[in-house]
């Protein structure tokens, strides 16, 4: 069923431009930013496993996966260019992993710090989680500096697992809480070729939903929550709906693809085609986050999209590119190359500061300093309100480590590969060097729409994806449209593409009740919000038209626009209440990429605007 295979990204080198910039912040600042703040707050300390009764930072059952995604990060960083004082970090944590490793081959910092008789009985703490992330990390940081201690010590504990899940069944629950090490598996199945991994995965997907595992979470320790919100509601092969926690359905359907293609298992992927429509076709921001809820951070029923409460945690965004990477490699269709840009440069690249050192957990699409003023007088606020400002570090701070690890391997999203044909998925200027194929791209990409590709080696076909947003582009050479990419034969030599990039307006379906004769303003792959003191409110403007001032923003990184709207006026004799009159003075307002918004201290945020 594989139709096409992702280029690693060890293969793609950028050479400037959006991502580039975006790289080499987070390799000389958000790395070093997330360490500290995890050190500070003692998850590199608890890998020691000396913590006691008294001291501060105890440690908490989701913390390896922080250290083990940092770990991942660092690796795809070093893979490029030697980066010794993080290198030194990774090999002393994996020192005192090795030191406190079980005989068993059993390693988990909490378990071992705080409960140690209590391993595989607690179905959400997060166990199988952290063990698919070390995975991912071990692997990662084998291949990059040629270390394998942690990739060792790491098999020696999915060894266990195998034992105690499939062989003697002696744990307390048949399949994780919380998903991820059944993509972790698949890609250790790759790795070593060992297909006791591949099995394990397998049953981890096939079991869910087949037994009673009813779960209660930590904050609510005496409800016990329907198992939708975890997808044990019915087996995966009986599932047609993206329900429950985001990041772990995401997961899941990532692992659920993986094994599709593997095992060419054309039931399996055509539920994950509709559970890719339900997503993007229902319940998915014009962001691309995903997960309107703060409670339980989970998909809600069809076109539910509120704004100024929406959860889209960036770790639900991240996981939505890897579904669609997956997808993408099953089906030669561009909507799924589609999703992934929409996603990465607005739902994903908001969870990160502009200066690489504060993150968002959550990624509102609406936001007003004065509603958080509402509930002052609580200590905890009876509704929830998003917070306004990045942090630098979270409690449960699982999105920092995860964008780290996005953007240093970001470019693996870019190219992929069939028998005769290499699909550019993404744009961003760089060199492509994958034996025998060269691809040298030029492009201020998303700058404006003109990209240039020099193409050498063996390759039938270059198939250039064609933007969902763009509706006039040209190409000079003779090609031919399938499935949303445009096929060049014999593609040696240059070929000049240009995607009309004009500013335009977006309408929601009718059924997203938020967004009634309201527009979003987008231009190329990024969507725009409005964030300013304009005098008013910015619930009061409406569009009078759509000709805008377009201007490069190098702080921002992105083009900003400029674009008149009329403004209802707040004056002293308004009252609280008057007859309408139409609005009757202009304003100008300048639009940033919703990426960009928050750096400026607390502002109203707006994406949606009247009409």
């Amino acid at each position: 069923m594989l139709k096409a295979k992702h280029i690693d990204f060890t293969e793609l080198t950028l050479s400037g431009g959006f991502w580039k910039k975006r790289q080499e912040t987070n390799r000389n600042v958000t790395a070093c930013a997330v360490y500290e703040r995890f050190r500070d707050t003692g998850r590199f300390d608890a890998i020691a496993c000396n913590w006691q009764e008294g001291l501060p930072n105890r440690p908490h059952e989701y913390w390896d996966s922080d250290v083990a995604k940092w770990i991942e990060g660092v690796a795809y960083i070093t893979a490029r260019k030697k980066a010794p004082e993080l290198e030194k970090i990774v090999d002393e944590t994996v020192d005192n992993i090795e030191k406190n490793i079980l005989p068993c081959g059993y390693f988990n910092s909490y378990y071992i710090n705080i409960d140690p008789d209590a391993r595989f009985t607690n179905r959400n703490n997060h166990e199988l989680y952290c063990l698919g992330h070390f995975i991912e990390a071990a692997i990662a940081y084998k291949k990059a500096t040629g270390k394998d201690k942690l990739f060792s010590l790491i098999l020696r504990y999915v060894d266990y697992v195998y034992d105690v899940f499939v062989k003697e069944k002696s744990a307390k629950f048949f399949t994780p809480g919380h998903q991820e090490i059944e993509l972790a598996l698949f890609k250790l199945y790759k790795e070593t070729e060992d297909k006791k991994y591949l099995e394990l995965s397998r049953y981890f997907i096939e079991e869910r939903g087949r037994h009673e595992e009813h779960m209660c979470l930590p904050e609510y320790p005496n409800k016990i929550y329907p198992d939708e919100e975890f997808q044990s509601h019915k087996p995966v092969r009986e599932q047609r709906e993206a329900v429950g926690h985001c990041v772990r359905a995401l997961y899941m359907y990532s692992a659920m693809a993986d094994l599709a293609g593997e095992l060419d298992d054309k039931e399996l992927f055509n539920i994950c085609k509709t559970l890719f429509k339900d997503i993007t076709e229902r319940k998915m921001y014009i962001t691309g986050g995903v997960g309107s809820d703060r409670y339980g951070e989970r998909f809600t029923h069809a076109y539910d999209l509120p704004n100024n409460v929406a959860y889209t945690e960036t770790c639900a965004a991240i996981a939505m590119m890897y579904f669609c990477r997956r997808m993408s490699e099953l089906e030669i269709d561009a909507k799924y190359a589609d999703i992934i840009e929409r996603v990465m440069y607005n739902g994903m690249l908001s969870g990160v500061s502009l200066d690489g050192r504060k993150f968002f957990y959550t990624n509102p699409l609406e936001t007003d300093p004065r509603l958080l003023s509402r509930y002052d007088i609580f200590d905890e606020p009876p509704t929830y309100q998003p917070i306004q400002q990045r942090v630098e570090v979270f409690e449960c701070s699982c999105c920092p480590p995860n964008i780290l690890r996005l953007i240093a391997s970001i470019e693996e999203y870019f190219y992929s590969v069939s028998s005769d044909t290499v699909f550019v998925n993404q744009f961003g200027a760089g060199e492509l060097d994958c034996g025998n194929v060269k691809i040298t791209q030029k492009t201020e990409y998303p700058k404006n729409g003109d990209i240039s590709f020099s193409v050498s080696g063996n390759i039938k076909n270059l198939a250039i994806r064609i933007p969902a947003w763009c509706d006039n582009y040209t190409i000079d050479r003779p090609y031919e449209i399938r499935n949303g990419y445009a096929y060049v034969e014999n593609p040696q030599g240059e070929i000049n593409v240009s995607f009309e990039m004009e500013p335009f307006f977006v309408q929601a379906n009718p059924n997203v009740i938020e967004n009634g004769g309201r527009v979003a303003l987008c231009r190329g792959p990024i969507v725009y919000c409005g964030e300013a003191d304009v005098g008013t409110n910015l619930r009061s403007l409406r569009f009078v038209d759509d000709n805008f001032i377009e201007e490069f923003d190098e702080e921002i990184g992105a083009i900003t626009l400029t674009g008149k709207l009329e403004a209802t006026e707040v004056k002293e004799n308004f009252g609280l209440y008057r007859k309408y009159t139409a609005p009757d003075t202009e304003k100008e307002i300048k639009f940033i990429p919703y990426y960009s918004f928050a750096n400026h201290g607390e502002q109203e945020m707006l994406v949606w605007f009247n009409i």
